[in-house]
């Protein structure tokens, strides 16, 4: 069962289970990232909205090179973002199974790496402090498409202006009174509460993943990250390994017929 599970996580044929439950998790390692990440940085990177808006403030006050840091950032996640999305076009033009798989086992790749490779990076903060951002903008960007692929744009985990705001949608529904029978007729306000469900969940786990990775990362360094891929590549490899295991099945098939 715990295999099986795992195995739906990253599975070519979604349902909305297999997408909740994915959707959950991502945002809790996209909190953990971000609150971590900000702890080493001074800089959130999960998000494009405040970076945006500092590109427009710096030019607006003639300062340059904070400009191109901004774009350099924003330029990371959306890089990040694209590459998600020619994996899992590459994956399905193959029909493969781990067309998910392979850009969450890549995530998991680049946050070990941050999380062993951060400590020592210290000797030259001007330099280092900008590599670490771009990396994490593109791993957020990465991340971000990939749960928007597997849900079909339903659900988003590395910023939450969205995931609030149809909360609050669903939340006016549900207390709507519908008094007017007349009205009710014509539109009866209902809320959707499997949406509203998985939007509190995403924002409960994002914010849960906030408080645990600033915890850990103030207690234990960027070392602090490496659970956090371990868990990503157990939920990605799975998948991975049915590839292999099919590619290898194909090619002692084609030795047999030869």
């Amino acid at each position: 069962m715990p295999v099986q599970f795992l195995q739906a996580l990253t599975s070519p044929h979604r349902s909305m289970r297999s997408d909740f439950h994915l959707g959950v998790y991502m945002a809790f390692v996209a909190g953990a990232v971000n609150a971590g990440g900000f702890l080493a940085i001074a800089r959130y990177t999960s998000h494009m909205s405040g970076i945006i808006a500092g590109i427009g403030d710096d030019l607006a006050l003639s300062r340059l090179l904070p400009v191109l840091g901004g774009l350099s950032l924003l330029a990371a996640f959306l890089l990040g973002a694209m590459t998600t999305a020619m994996i899992v076009s590459w994956g399905r033009r193959r029909a493969i199974h781990s067309q998910f798989a392979l850009p969450l086992l890549f995530e998991a790749f680049l946050l070990l790496i941050f999380g062993f490779v951060g400590d020592h990076l210290s000797f030259y903060v001007p330099l280092t402090v900008p590599a670490i951002a771009l990396l994490l903008c593109f791993v957020m960007g990465l991340q971000n498409a990939i749960v928007t692929k597997v849900s079909r744009a339903e659900i988003r985990t590395t910023h939450m202006t969205g995931v609030i705001t149809d909360i609050g949608i669903e939340l006016g529904k549900l207390l709507y009174w519908n008094k007017s029978q007349e009205a009710n007729q014509h539109h009866f306000v209902e809320a959707n509460r499997d949406r509203l469900k998985t939007h509190a969940s995403i924002f409960l786990m994002f914010l849960l993943g906030g408080i645990i990775g600033a915890i850990s990362f103030k207690k234990f360094g960027f070392i602090s990250v490496v659970p956090l891929s371990l868990s990503l590549m157990v939920i990605a490899v799975l998948q991975v390994f049915r590839d292999i295991k099919n590619i290898y099945k194909r090619l002692i098939e084609g030795k047999e017929g030869c």
